[in-house]
């Protein structure tokens, strides 16, 4: 049964960036060399890791490990029933593919995906929080998500052996007696350390990158006709780079993407100003739906979008179907079709 999985989704990685046989398609031109520069500045991939100066136990094993057990454990919520992992989901790629994230009552946002989030300057969908570590303690304290107290995650890690042993062995000292919003703030830093951690494989895209900037030709079988005319539109015509920048896809900043107009009626969503932080386009495949507000249901329905509306910031790109299709047909190549992140096996800590 594995190995049928396994081909299977072989099969869907080569049909997401390969053209339908007998599709009428010319060969892209060769690239110019601007348009080259451009590519290029999306990689490579993976980025080296930098840990966080304003987190002291960034990149600390134990410290990782323990704002994993922090991450599932139900019983930080005030109900007992919600965890971080209850919205953000490993098998949906840290997100939880629904139009808004639900715990104790449903938010006002999708639930955005945690992947390659080590590499971000603001956090949350308008940018509330220039930290991790502090956007990791907020949904603790949300009534509509885990609704718990300082005081309520603080006595729970000071009477829990195991959270306890793993909070001293992270801090190098035990959970305060006193101090509930010190504790919590430790709470934050380690399921910071912990979410540093989740990073997506490279990508067909990346595959091709390289073999660029290599100078090796780019046969179809490494990367489709398709998906090289769309990446020529997201760097050229579409201008999608000044947004969608770096190797990660994400220029962290805040912009008008004119969805917006999508929100359900009666939902207003004025973000910061209009604006929402641009998301890293790594794994967008897996992500679905779209938006924060999670109104766009699929690639296609964004790119139509930006094809057709745009936004106050954006003149609306005017593709034509093809170019369209050759857009998600690149769109899909920055993905793979799996999150590599696994649990690790927790021993009990002494």
């Amino acid at each position: 049964m594995k190995a049928k999985t396994a081909a299977w989704w072989a099969l869907a990685v080569l049909a997401a960036v390969s053209p339908p046989a007998g599709a009428a398609a010319e060969d892209p031109p060769p690239f110019t060399e601007s348009e080259i520069r451009a590519i290029l500045a999306h990689g490579p991939w993976p980025v080296p890791v930098k840990f966080d100066p304003s987190n002291r136990v960034s990149g600390k094993r134990e410290a990782m490990e323990f704002g994993e057990r922090l991450f599932f454990d139900r019983r930080l919520s005030a109900s007992g029933k919600f965890s971080c992992g209850t919205c953000h989901v490993p098998e949906r790629n840290w997100t939880d593919n629904q139009t808004r994230g639900a715990a104790a009552a449903e938010v006002d946002r999708n639930t955005p995906t945690l992947m390659n989030i080590r590499l971000g300057r603001r956090f949350g969908w308008d940018g509330a929080t220039d930290s991790l570590s502090s956007q990791s303690v907020r949904p603790f304290l949300d009534a509509r998500e885990l609704g718990a107290s300082p005081r309520h995650v603080a006595e729970l890690l000071r009477k829990d052996e195991q959270l306890s042993c793993r909070y001293s062995k992270a801090f190098g000292a035990a959970p305060s007696a006193t101090e509930d919003d010190a504790v919590l703030a430790d709470v934050g830093k380690a399921l910071a350390a912990f979410q540093e951690t989740f990073e997506t494989p490279p990508t067909p895209f990346d595959r091709f990158r390289n073999a660029l900037a290599q100078g090796e030709p780019i046969r179809p079988w490494i990367y489709s006709e398709a998906a090289q005319r769309g990446v020529r539109i997201f760097v050229g015509k579409g201008g999608c780079s000044s947004c969608h920048s770096g190797p990660n896809f994400s220029s962290g900043e805040l912009r008008d993407n004119g969805f917006s107009a999508y929100a359900a009626k009666g939902r207003p969503d004025p973000g910061r100003n209009g604006a929402f932080k641009v998301p890293t386009l790594r794994h967008l495949f897996l992500t679905a739906p779209y938006g924060h507000h999670g109104e766009v249901a699929t690639l296609a329905d964004a790119v139509r979008h930006y094809s057709e509306r745009g936004s106050s910031e954006l003149k609306p790109l005017k593709l034509t179907a093809s170019e369209q299709t050759d857009l998600v047909v690149f769109l899909e190549s920055l993905s793979t079709f799996n999150n590599p992140w696994r649990p690790e096996d927790l021993n009990r800590c002494h």
